[in-house]
């Protein structure tokens, strides 16, 4: 991975942030690096891509408390 590869996958991570108006959780960003890898390596390659994937799976900081156990993978 380069770079560019990492800034795309930090910057799609801190859209879901802003866009649900929260600061950056330790936990949260565990999950969200993780499924932006996944989400990557499956052959999204723009910041809009994997931030809308992020925003629309999981909603708001309140479904990552939920989710956290259960977000190995994305489909």
């Amino acid at each position: 991975m380069h770079d560019t590869d990492l800034l795309i996958l930090s910057r799609a991570v801190r859209e879901w942030y802003q866009y649900y108006d929260v600061d950056p959780d330790e936990q949260a960003s565990k999950v969200l690096n993780d499924v932006a890898v996944e989400l990557f390596d499956q052959g999204h390659r723009s910041v809009e891509g994997i931030a809308t994937v992020l925003i629309e799976n999981y909603v708001g900081p309140w479904s990552m408390k939920a989710d956290i156990k259960a977000s190995n993978t994305i489909q």
